[in-house]
């Protein structure tokens, strides 16, 4: 069963200690992910359809709103993973060098020097007590390491990293109204006739401008809310469940460790708020 050794939540967005052993359905975040293989098993990734190995002394870096899944070496097969969802308004707030976007030059980044301890530094400071200071220093030196080393090799593509993302009314429309229906069936039709389209249309013209489907939008949504609840409120997983469209707690729980990686009473008990 995978489980969280250390779970991290703040300003800075998450950062977490996992040992992982099942598959991880494919999903997006509105935030930066980069993922170090610590020990143990190593898995693949699958980030916009393409197989990434995860190896030692490489971190797998992943842009906001790129679709990805992890996959296990084997069935039960457990490694362990220093996970991080790194917020692009903090990143650029609390960097000196970015400029508008938190994205990513290359996929995969060699740990080593400065990005290396930084990386002990992380992993050390969420298994201590709560330091939101020291934990988020150390983020900041990992994730600025690892942005810089991406674009190294890239310097003729530096304005790719503030490309603006250009979404029709008709397709933002639409995301008002997926979150709208958080709680409850979504009705893809009846959004589709809201926001001015016909079926074919609506799908074809919301992966073209997002990458994803409705359903994975939907998907982040009902997570990233769920997470918020389990970590600031007292309310139960049943309510949780609830609140984000699932009628019973079963559900609800297989959705969160297909999505997440492991069960919401479990998350809830690892994580810290910094």
């Amino acid at each position: 069963m995978s489980t969280a050794l250390a779970i991290g939540h703040g300003a800075f967005g998450r950062a977490c200690l996992y040992r992982l052993d099942r598959p991880i359905l494919t999903h997006v975040h509105r935030e930066g992910h980069l993922i170090v293989f610590l020990d143990g098993a190593s898995a693949t990734l699958v980030v916009d359809g393409k197989a990434e190995p995860t190896t030692r002394g490489e971190a797998i870096a992943i842009n906001p709103w790129e679709p990805h899944a992890h996959r296990p070496a084997a069935p039960g097969a457990a490694g362990f993973f220093l996970v991080l969802y790194v917020r692009p308004a903090w990143f650029v707030e609390a960097s000196r060098q970015a400029s508008g976007a938190l994205r990513f030059g290359a996929r995969r980044i060699e740990l080593v020097g400065p990005v290396a301890r930084a990386v002990e530094r992380v992993a050390a400071s969420l298994a201590e007590p709560p330091s939101g200071d020291r934990l988020a220093g150390a983020l900041l030196d990992l994730v600025q390491g690892c942005f810089d080393q991406s674009w190294q090799w890239w310097p003729e593509r530096t304005a790719a990293r503030d490309a603006p993302r250009l979404v029709d009314f008709r397709v933002r429309k639409a995301l008002k109204l997926i979150a709208a229906h958080l709680g409850e069936a979504c009705p893809f039709d009846s959004i589709a006739r809201e926001a001015g389209l016909s079926r074919p249309h609506f799908y074809k013209m919301f992966k073209s401008q997002l990458g994803i489907t409705p359903a994975v939008y939907l998907n982040m949504l009902r997570v990233e809310t769920a997470l918020d609840l389990l970590t600031r409120t007292d309310r139960s997983v049943t309510e949780i469940g609830e609140a984000v469209g699932f009628a019973c707690q079963s559900s609800f729980t297989r959705f969160f460790v297909a999505n997440v990686g492991l069960p919401p009473t479990d998350y809830r008990r690892r994580a810290r708020l910094f």
